[in-house]
């Protein structure tokens, strides 16, 4: 029912929430994804043309959200990527069942129904808020960047505090 394409926009998405707000790269985007990176940078056209994220070049671009997370729903997301096709008519064209539809296709409609009631009435942020000992998508991942970049800033902060150690040594200390 959901394509692969599919979920790789939303991975994209909630990825991009996760940086709340920061830009991300590709390059990025598809490490924490699990994406093919040439795939991912076709779907990432295709949701800056449907206006689900805005793209941003030069030294501290990437990709953002178009709208704040508590704002986009999984609908607009699903609507960028792939429309969802509801059956109004008998899709098999059988001209005696007309504008009604048969038990199954009734069936496949309602379904089709509560999945989009469902998907328009959940955000991003909803999807990032949710309980549970299990975040969305690859937080390993995201921990061990920004983990990373922690362990650079202390370094970077040790080395400083180092300088300036050596410096205020006087040579009666030594």
């Amino acid at each position: 029912m959901i394509s692969q394409t599919l979920e790789y926009a939303l991975r994209a998405v909630v990825t991009i929430a996760q940086h709340e707000g920061h830009p991300c790269t590709a390059k990025q985007i598809a490490e924490i994804t699990q994406v093919p990176a040439p795939y991912l940078s076709k779907l990432m056209q295709r949701l800056v043309r449907a206006g689900v994220v805005h793209s941003q070049r030069g030294l501290h671009g990437g990709f953002v959200l178009a709208e704040e997370p508590c704002e986009l729903t999984i609908w607009k997301v699903v609507d960028a990527v792939e429309p969802f096709q509801r059956i109004h008519e008998c899709p098999l064209g059988i001209k005696s069942h007309d504008s009604t539809l048969c038990p199954l296709h009734r069936r496949l409609d309602r379904a089709m129904e509560m999945v989009q009631e469902l998907f328009c009435s959940t955000t991003i942020a909803d999807v990032l808020a949710e309980p549970g000992a299990v975040t969305p998508l690859c937080q390993e991942k995201k921990t061990f960047m920004i983990n990373a970049n922690i362990k650079s800033l202390k370094h970077s902060a040790e080395e400083s505090g180092k300088k300036k150690t050596k410096k205020k040594r006087t040579p009666a200390a030594e």
